[in-house]
């Protein structure tokens, strides 16, 4: 296993986050689903002048993306995007894509599940072809039932999976599954055969270590089961506007370049715009918790004795 991290929770250049990660033991980036955004050849020359890698991408279901919508031009510009995400991946070098099936904030469905899950099924396999044949790996991953009412638990997640394709993989994300899943350990040990992708951040939604996650506990399983791929950092840190905020340098104060659209994600997800000092702050509170536990321990050679 490895650190990484995505980039989508703070607006700066891409050499900024690059930079940052590979100062604080960072191996890779799964960076933000925006084809549009990132010129790949210059994200790619960054992260081999940095010693990292793009593991993959993860799709931002805003606005009027999703695969289950009702409207069939919806459906089908929904299905484009994460084809041309999964285009810049393989232009960046990367392995995979994370796929959230449903729009993010949208809980409340405008179909029936027998038309929903079709509607999934068939823009999942559109997607699979591309990336099959394009060689990237695709992971569908469920997240909590306060964003998306559709696919919230791993068995969900495995099951759209299942119908997509062999190579279709899940990825599950630790703040999601201590909400959703009855044993999340458990949840782990059933997707193991398509696990391909780990997200991470604490109970908190901070970054691991100030919540109450067992890490230890957590990348023992994870090794039980022979994952062995990247631990992709999504911390979202809430932003506390009382007197007993505990970190009063954390909201961003200078002017951002951010879309509206991004910046509503960011809010809808719990947090706002960070400064930079607060932000490298978790970056490194998480490597600092993470790092030891998955860093191989360092053999121990005797030497033999001189008689």
């Amino acid at each position: 296993m490895h650190l990484s991290m995505h980039n989508w929770m703070r607006a700066e250049p891409i050499d900024v986050t690059i930079r940052r990660l590979a100062k604080y033991g960072y191996k890779s980036i799964e960076i933000s689903g925006e084809p549009e955004v990132f010129n790949s050849k210059d994200v790619l020359r960054l992260l081999k002048e940095n010693g990292l890698r793009c593991w993959g991408s993860v799709t931002l279901m805003l606005g009027d993306r999703g695969l289950p919508q009702k409207d069939e031009g919806k459906r089908a510009s929904s299905v484009q995007y994460v084809k041309d995400v999964v285009t810049m991946v393989k232009e960046m070098e990367g392995y995979e894509v994370t796929i959230v099936p449903g729009t993010v904030g949208k809980i409340v469905a405008d179909a029936t599940p027998e038309e929903e899950w079709k509607w999934a099924v068939e823009g999942m396999k559109e997607i699979y072809e591309h990336s099959e044949r394009e060689g990237v790996v695709l992971a569908v991953e469920p997240i909590n039932r306060f964003e998306t009412y559709f696919v919230s638990r791993g068995a969900q997640a495995y099951a759209l999976a299942e119908a997509t394709g062999p190579n279709c993989g899940v990825c599950l994300d630790s703040f999601h599954l201590n909400i959703e899943e009855e044993d999340p350990y458990q949840t782990i040990i059933d997707c193991a055969d398509r696990l391909v992708d780990f997200h991470i951040a604490d109970t908190n939604r901070m970054p691991a270590g100030y919540g109450h996650w067992d890490w230890a506990k957590l990348i023992g399983v994870l090794r039980q089961v022979g994952y062995d791929g990247a631990l992709t950092a999504e911390f979202v840190a809430p932003v506390d506007r009382t007197p007993a905020n505990k970190y009063p340098d954390a909201i961003e104060t200078e002017p951002v370049d951010i879309s509206p659209e991004q910046k509503k994600f960011i809010e809808e997800h719990g947090s706002s715009l960070l400064s930079q000092r607060f932000y490298d702050w978790l970056v490194e509170e998480n490597a600092k918790t993470i790092l030891p536990l998955i860093q191989e321990p360092k053999r121990v050679v005797k030497e033999r004795p001189v008689w």
